[in-house]
Parts: C-alpha cells; structure tokens; sequence
C-alpha cells in the first residue's frame, strides 16, 4: 500500500495512490496521516474500502510531507561505514541518536531554505521509517511488528550549528525545510527487501551519493530495538537511519549548497524527491 497526502501546506489531504498510480481521495474515512491515525487499524480499515469508489485527486498537485506532525523526528548518525570513514570518525560500537525538531519537516519536492547566516548546509539521503505502535523495550526479532512502513528522507544538516556550535548535533538538523519527507509512505508487507534498497542523491546533475541499506552498520531491527530502549516510541514516530558516502562537508574542497542549485533524490520502490536551493535572507 502507497499512502501519502496530497494539497497546499496546511491542507492536505490523506490519499492512497492504488495499482495504476491512481490518487485516491480518503478524506471521507480519516482526517489525515498523524499519530491518530497512522497505525495498523487505519491499514486494515484502508484494506476494507474498494478504493476504485474513492474520488480521484489530481497526481500534479503539491505533495505534502508524508506523515503530519510526528511527536518525534528521530536520526541515526554516521550508520555506515564508507560515511564514518570519510569523515575520520571510528566505527560506531551503538547507534548514536539526534532529533530533528519537527517544525524541519517539509514536501517531498518544496524549496530547501538556507538559513540565514549558514555558510554550510549539506544534502544526505535516507531511508526513513514510521512507527504503527507504540512500544517500549522491545526485542531486535520483534522490532519489525512495530514499522507500519517506510518512505524516503532527505536529513538537511548544517554543518557549522551541527559540529562548531557546542556538544550537540540537534541544531543544525532542525531548521526549516531540512527534513524533506516521502513522496509516499510503502507499507512494510510491501517492501521485504527494505535493508537491500539502491539510493542516490543528485546536485545539479552531478551524482553525490550512491550506496545501499545493506551497508548499514546498525540494521532497521536493531535501530527500533535500541530506541525503544531510549524512549517509548509512538505511532507517527518516524526515523531517518543514516547516509552513505558522498555529503558535501567531505568533498575535496568541500561543497555546500547555496541559492538556485538543484537537488534530486532516489530510492528503490520508495520514488524520488526534486528540490530547489533558495535564500532565507
């Protein structure tokens, strides 16, 4: 099943896109893809509908953020090899964990602001995944009972706020626009080779990042296992898990982004996100 939703920002609508890439209007069932609504119940209550009754939405319009008003936007750093290597930092022996304040969260293709004063934004792209249940504690071989399914993230960091501005990464993940999710969310029973998915991240034409979730250092089991050991993770959470090589900080000379470029970004099964760089000031 692919959900996402569809409209200008602030009013969106929750739609199902059905097998001939139909968008299908659900707005008459649930209000919106949130934490009331995004969990196996809704899934199962979506799989009783004959979705091809459903009114038609218009594909072109804006496509807003995947999930709406997450109480958690979770990150996973430096989760794989090639990516710690580049940056000179040891092999992570557990996951290290960040927030994205929430209000970073963005479409899949609206602009990417560059705050003001920032001189280092960077690209990384990720899979992301969101929680159908809540829970608190629970085993890596019962991780993957709580993952209602998984889209497409773009984690926007800031290199400077991230690593030169005190001891936490949080403020340079969080400004607005700098977590760009979906197209869509693809329900789990839809996508069993989640850790075997090719992603890439293009600016300006010019592939940056390739790589595969088989190179996770941290798999998405034992990713949901340790946070729910952190934290009670609640349906709508919704985690990015961590990027390949290829970020700008770590070109030679590095390469940041900066007003007017063009970023595309691409996952197996899970689509694509196209944005434009533009100036806070």
């Amino acid at each position: 099943m692919k959900i996402c939703r569809v409209g200008a920002k602030g009013n969106e609508k929750p739609v199902i896109i059905d097998k001939e890439n139909n968008y299908k209007d659900l707005s008459s069932i649930i209000k919106d893809f949130d934490p009331s609504t995004l969990n196996f119940e809704t899934l199962e209550k979506i799989k009783k509908i004959d979705i091809s009754k459903l009114p038609s939405i218009n594909s072109q319009q804006r496509l807003g953020s995947c999930v709406s008003k997450p109480s958690k936007f979770i990150g996973i750093g430096l989760n794989y090899i090639d990516h710690a290597k580049e940056q000179n930092l040891p092999i992570p022996k557990e996951p290290i964990i960040f927030s994205k304040f929430v209000n970073c969260i963005c479409g899949p293709n609206d602009d990417i602001i560059i705050p003001k004063n920032s001189t280092k934004t960077d690209w990384e792209v990720e899979l992301g995944f969101v929680i159908g249940k809540k829970t608190s504690y629970v085993s890596e071989s019962d991780a993957l009972d709580y993952i209602l399914g998984f889209f497409l993230v773009n984690d926007i960091s800031e290199r400077e706020f991230q690593k030169n501005k005190g001891l936490t990464w949080d403020k340079g993940k969080g400004f607005d626009t700098f977590g760009p999710i979906g197209p869509y969310i693809l329900t789990k029973n839809d996508l069993p080779e989640y850790q075997k998915l090719n992603m890439y991240l293009d600016v300006n034409g010019k592939r940056m990042q390739k790589g595969n979730t088989n190179q996770m250092i941290f798999n998405i089991k034992k990713l949901v296992s340790y946070m729910s050991h952190c934290m009670t993770l609640e349906p709508g959470d919704i985690c990015c898990t961590g990027t390949p090589p290829g970020v700008g900080e770590n070109m030679k000379p590095s390469q940041f982004l900066k007003k007017g470029d063009r970023v595309i970004l691409g996952m197996d099964k899970l689509g694509k996100q196209e944005h434009k760089v533009v100036s806070f000031y």
